[in-house]
């Protein structure tokens, strides 16, 4: 069963279109809190495979772990799948962050 705060965090990751990401920072900065990862644990419970959970990488542009697994190439097919292009295993922030504010 997810916590209140874990069905938070997937409900902000769903607003997250096809073709952005954000981070675990920001997710958690949405939701008042600095609880970086305690976001990444949500994101590892989530039982729902229309939450895009591979759209939610490390504030400096690396792509972090997917379901439990460190640069997972699963998540990085996914993203490139998307148009999220990178460099030096990093995506460029500037360019395909989205924000919740």
């Amino acid at each position: 069963m997810l916590t209140k705060f874990e069905v938070k965090v997937l409900n902000l990751t769903k607003k997250i279109p096809k073709g952005k990401v954000t981070t675990y920072k920001e997710i958690a900065k949405a939701l008042n809190t600095k609880a970086y990862r305690a976001v990444g644990t949500a994101l590892k419970k989530n039982p729902y495979a229309k939450v895009p959970c591979h759209r939610v990488i490390n504030s400096n542009g690396k792509v972090g772990s997917y379901k439990g697994k460190p640069n997972s190439k699963e998540k990085i097919r996914l993203l490139k799948k998307e148009g999220i292009e990178m460099k030096n295993n990093k995506i460029n922030l500037k360019k395909f962050t989205f924000s919740f504010s």
